[in-house]
């Protein structure tokens, strides 16, 4: 007998008969992209000013850095105070 295939060499059947947009039947015209910034983005973040890439763009950086941070230390404290308040008999 031999060995047989183990998956079919058959294509299946096809399921839902709706037809595909090729990238070819797309318009020409990218307006929806804009403009494409990663050219000034690759300037910005590959200056050599010192600062952390983090904090690269400025006031909206620092803002959503200390944020964060401010998030995270009160969620440490929020943590450690119902871990306390857990470990604590309960009075009767």
């Amino acid at each position: 007998q031999g060995l047989k295939p183990i998956v079919s060499t058959e294509s299946p059947a096809q399921i839902i008969g709706t037809t595909t947009k090729l990238a070819s039947d797309l318009p020409a015209t990218d307006s929806f992209l804009g403009k494409n910034r990663v050219p000034d983005l690759q300037k910005l973040f590959q200056k050599a000013d010192g600062l952390p890439i983090h904090l690269k763009r400025g006031v909206p950086d620092k803002l959503l850095y200390r944020t964060t941070m401010a998030l995270t230390i009160g969620g440490t404290i929020y943590c450690l105070v119902a871990l306390y308040m857990a470990s604590q008999p309960r009075s009767q």
